[in-house]
């Protein structure tokens, strides 16, 4: 806001200088219009529901899925082809309460080769899915 004077005359010019307040204002709206679809995006979730029902009297034993660098998938320990491991995640579907499946993945085994457990345990129908990872947070 600006006041003018002039001297000699000893008029004063009293009105609002509105210039500078509009700039800031459209700076703010610029900013609040980039800023928003990013507020905005979100991922969606499916999170439990509660129940009343008491947990299970005999939890299932977690299945671990380990995936080695090379590729090779052994379950619980034992070594399995890919057939075989995918009756297996059909099998554990079907049982009542579902068994948690624990993926343990090298850190040095490529990307496909975990995606490729990942989804063909998805795919079997199994929902309650972790990762391993060792002490220091590394997978």
């Amino acid at each position: 806001m600006a006041i003018t004077a002039d001297k000699e005359a000893g008029n004063y010019n009293t009105t609002i200088n509105v210039v500078p307040l509009v700039d800031i204002m459209l700076v703010l709206l610029i900013i609040f219009i980039i800023t928003l679809p990013v507020m905005t995006h979100s991922v969606r979730i499916d999170l439990p529901r509660a129940t009343n029902d008491p947990p299970p009297a005999h939890p299932a034993k977690p299945i671990n899925i380990a995936v080695a660098y090379n590729g090779a998938v052994s379950w619980d320990g034992v070594s399995l082809p890919a057939m075989e491991m995918i009756s297996k995640i059909k099998e554990s579907a079907a049982l009542d309460p579902q068994p948690e499946v624990l993926l343990q993945i090298d850190r040095r085994a490529r990307y496909d080769f975990a995606a490729n457990v990942l989804f063909a345990v998805q795919r079997g129908g199994l929902k309650k899915i972790g990762f391993v990872a060792d002490a220091s947070g590394n997978l």
